[in-house]
């Protein structure tokens, strides 16, 4: 008997240590493929609007200053203008600024590692709550090859670093039910979370305290638990008195949404985007992954007592009523909902991977791949005409059409084989998009923003504001011109012009002729923007 329990004992221990080998194996193929994907011509665009342009303005501001600096703890986006956010992630790409320069990469990098962290990270939680690997990298490799992960998790934002931190506390959610220990790393990760965005840490919080109610009420119970909360909670609660005690705010003023969502929203507002614009995002650009959704949420109502249904449940149920609710309207503030989705959709592709060969699959599977492959065809023939040629483009929807063809003939054959050519191609056709120069269609919105900030850059103004006719905020307009150029409407444009001794303008040709300024000096001009002040020879 004694020697029979040694052989199963050294038996189980060489299956832990294959396992483990394994496991280590698979998370450096998933990070290695995700830095690739998320890094790669990561400088190939101008910064957008909205979160990019502010988090360079201010991290470029507080790289003038020395390191514990007041400016570090409390940065400015210009010398008046305070940021509300904490300064987590200024302060890693200001570091990236310190060694590589100010540009485009070093402004997207430390995001897009970060959100490069995440994939691995979800391989792990799939492990931990399926206890089968299959499920764990299905899930993974779906969110790897899911487009707006890509797209906006190679943007420099806040939501890619909030994703990353938010999947390191749900893991550790998960592994406190084994080990208390873990519960210090909830409140930990918790607190990292609203160090770099603060209503997204409750949002975050929210998710996790419910399940723990729902799923592990014991865990509230615990010394380390709470003591992880404390640890976590001090110094994010220090950070918003300190600021607002450094710059006047309110609580209300400073524990708010991100500050782009002000411009975002103003453009929206004038776009009519309707109520329903999260579930259209979640729609419109998750294909071809999408197809398998109506399976998955009958999987998950046939499982709703176990763990992972209920993890599911209410992470993509409490998060998307709160950003409803909040309505921001920031496309890539979706973020935190996609691992949930890859979630479900790896248990779903596991379970069809495991069904026999030849088995017969649902024909909206077919038809919808089908379906992707004709789109994609069309808009491969479209980028080929002469006048619009764009050969970046053409490639990678011929490798969209190939893979959904042979993905769409293997699933008509019943061969599960089709899920692999679907990973990969979905895989090959995002790197091909992000090497080319139009995976950011967001800046085609407005006018070309790099020659207009070079026009304003070279011409050395004695103010930081400049006024514009342009009806919102640019924030990378500031950056690059390094100048605050504030909206104005025609009345304001006309008192500042009257009442201010040497105003600075940058208008359009229309807004220049409907304004009806008296001695005016065109300063520099490009792109159909005029940048004027008042001639004071005339005046």
């Amino acid at each position: 008997m004694q020697d029979s329990s040694f052989v199963w004992n050294h038996l189980g221990k060489q299956h832990r240590a294959v396992d483990k080998w394994a496991d280590g194996i698979w998370l450096i193929i998933l990070f290695l493929a995700a830095v690739l994907l998320f890094c790669i011509n990561l400088g190939g665009t101008p910064l957008q609007d909205g979160d990019e342009g502010i988090l360079a303005q201010v991290a470029r501001q507080i790289s003038h200053f020395p390191i514990g600096s007041i400016h570090w703890l409390f940065p400015t986006k210009f010398s008046d203008f305070g940021y509300r956010n904490p300064p987590l992630i200024p302060w890693l790409i200001a570091g990236t600024y310190s060694l590589g320069g100010v540009s485009e990469l070093t402004t997207r990098l430390p995001s897009a590692v970060l959100t490069a962290t995440s994939v691995p990270l979800l391989y792990c939680i799939g492990k931990e709550i399926f206890r089968q690997r299959y499920a764990a990298i299905y899930s993974a490799l779906t969110y790897l090859t899911t487009l707006p992960v890509v797209l906006y998790g190679r943007l420099a934002t806040l939501d890619g670093a909030v994703v990353s931190f938010f999947l390191v506390m749900v893991l550790c959610t998960l592994r406190s039910r084994r080990n208390y220990y873990y519960c210090l790393g909830i409140g930990i990760t918790f607190g990292l979370i609203c160090l770099t965005h603060g209503w997204m840490g409750i949002s975050c919080g929210a998710i996790v305290l419910l399940f723990i109610f729902w799923d592990t009420p014991r865990l509230l119970n615990s010394y380390y638990f709470w003591t992880g909360i404390f640890i976590g909670c001090l110094p994010v609660v220090l950070w918003y008195i300190g600021s607002s005690l450094h710059n006047g705010y309110s609580f209300q003023d400073i524990f708010t949404i991100n500050q782009s969502s002000e411009q975002i929203n103003t453009i929206h507002s004038q776009l009519g985007i309707p109520w329903y614009y999260y579930m259209l995002e979640v729609i419109k650009l998750n294909w071809p992954w999408f197809i398998f959704v109506p399976q998955v949420l009958r999987l998950i109502w046939q499982n709703y007592n176990l763990s992972w249904a209920k993890l599911i449940m209410v992470w993509g149920g409490v998060y998307l009523v709160l950003i409803s609710l909040i309505n921001i309207n920031l496309p890539w503030s979706l973020l935190p909902i996609y691992p949930c989705l890859a979630l479900a959709l790896g248990y779903q592709l596991a379970e069809t991977q495991n069904t026999p060969l030849y088995s017969l699959y649902p024909r909206a599977w077919v038809t919808s791949l089908a379906i992707i492959a004709v789109i994609a065809s069309v808009f491969s023939s479209y980028f080929s005409w002469g006048n619009i040629a764009k050969a970046d483009l053409q490639i990678t929807f011929i490798v969209v059409t190939l893979t959904m063809t042979i993905s769409a003939i293997l699933a008509e054959r019943g061969d599960a084989q089709f899920l692999k050519i679907l990973v990969w191609g979905s895989y090959i056709s995002l790197l091909l998009l992000v090497k080319s120069h139009y995976w950011v269609w967001e800046l085609d919105v407005a006018y070309p923003v790099k020659p207009v900030a070079m026009m304003v850059g070279q011409v050395n103004l004695p103010i930081e504001q400049i006024y514009t006719s342009f009806p919102y905020l640019r924030s990378s307009l500031d950056f690059y011109s390094s100048h605050s150029i504030i909206p104005a409407s025609p009345q304001e444009l006309q008192y500042y012009w009257q009442y201010k001794k040497q105003p600075y303008f940058l208008l359009n040709t229309t807004a220049l002729n409907s304004l009806q300024l008296r001695y005016v000096k065109v300063i520099n001009q490009a792109e159909g923007w005029l940048l004027v002040t008042k001639d004071q020879d005339r005046v």
